[in-house]
């Protein structure tokens, strides 16, 4: 079995007197999308910047496999490609000579520096735009090829700072697929506040509130973090509520309209066979039943209280 891809231990950081991030402490064994989730302010550009080299831990290590980045920091960072909030990309340049400036900061050879570009450019969908200068592109195009320069050395580990920031639907959409395309034969690390974005993208969360790790674990673990206490109901010849909230299990009916109910429950499954039951005893003409999953929005507001 390979090297853990980063390991975190105790990492701690603070700016003046003020801590952003406190003891943390993960790893992330395997290839994916790890999505890096909090609200604005939660610690999350911290983290990436010191995985990165770019601010230096007031505590703790952190080890890109198995590589300090403390004490050998160019060798770590042979192993990461960054894409911060705001992509540093130089306006007056052509896409083709920033990509060509990058990989040779990168310390790829003078001989592989043109077969690496003309690669990323092809990955991202650039190749068209290889002789226009950046500062005509539009933001869709300038953040591809923000995303260009951080896999043009071909980095195990990339980590993207809310990458779709300011971009239009359609896209948010081409990053994203773009994103999943980068991640088939490397380890991502994606940093949002956007719930879907996460939900869209990200085969694992970690969750960070007040410099505290809150969370970590896949997006299923995620979703299912508070377990479900509703069914939604509908009916073709709908009962009144009273004869609803009469059936044993049921803790409470809300009518949504249209024969249409949410139906509060102790247990489930009996509830449920319960209801169909008596929807074919009664000719209520049972049209749709599930059980609820509570709402991203639930499940981050829950999670956000544990760093209280």
């Amino acid at each position: 079995m390979g090297k853990i891809i980063v390991q975190i231990e105790h990492l701690s950081h603070r700016y003046s007197v003020q801590w952003a991030v406190r003891d943390i402490c993960f790893n992330i064994p395997r290839k994916g999308i790890y999505g890096l989730l909090g609200s604005n302010g939660a610690g999350k550009s911290t983290i990436m910047n010191i995985i990165c080299g770019v601010l230096k831990a007031t505590e703790g290590t952190v080890l890109i496999q198995g590589i300090d980045t403390r004490k050998d920091p160019v060798e770590a960072k042979r192993l990461i490609g960054f894409l911060p909030q705001k992509p540093p990309l130089y306006g007056d340049l052509t896409v083709e000579e920033y990509l060509s400036y990058c990989a040779r900061l990168r310390w790829v050879p003078k001989k592989q520096v043109q077969v690496s570009v003309d690669r990323v450019l092809e990955c991202c969908g650039i190749c068209h735009f290889r002789n226009r200068l950046i500062k005509n592109l539009s933001g869709g195009y300038q953040q591809r090829v923000g995303i260009a320069q951080a896999i043009v050395h071909n980095p195990e580990l990339v980590v993207f700072d809310e990458p779709t920031n300011g971009l239009d639907p359609n896209q948010i959409v081409e990053i994203r697929g773009l994103i999943k395309d980068i991640a088939e034969d490397r380890t991502v690390i994606l940093s949002t506040h956007i719930l879907t974005e996460v939900q869209a993208v990200c085969d694992h969360i970690l969750m960070v509130e007040e410099g505290k790790l809150v969370f970590c674990g896949t997006v299923d673990e995620f979703d299912n973090y508070i377990l479900p206490s509703t069914l939604y109901v509908s009916f073709v010849e709908p009962p009144v509520v009273d004869i609803l909230q009469k059936i044993e299990g049921v803790l409470g009916v809300e009518e949504l309209g249209y024969g249409k109910y949410r139906v509060r429950f102790s247990e489930a499954q009996e509830v449920l066979e319960r209801l169909v039951e008596e929807s074919v005893r009664c000719g209520w003409r049972l049209s749709e039943i599930r059980v609820e999953k509570s709402s991203l929005d639930n499940i981050f507001a829950e999670l956000s209280k544990k760093s209280h």
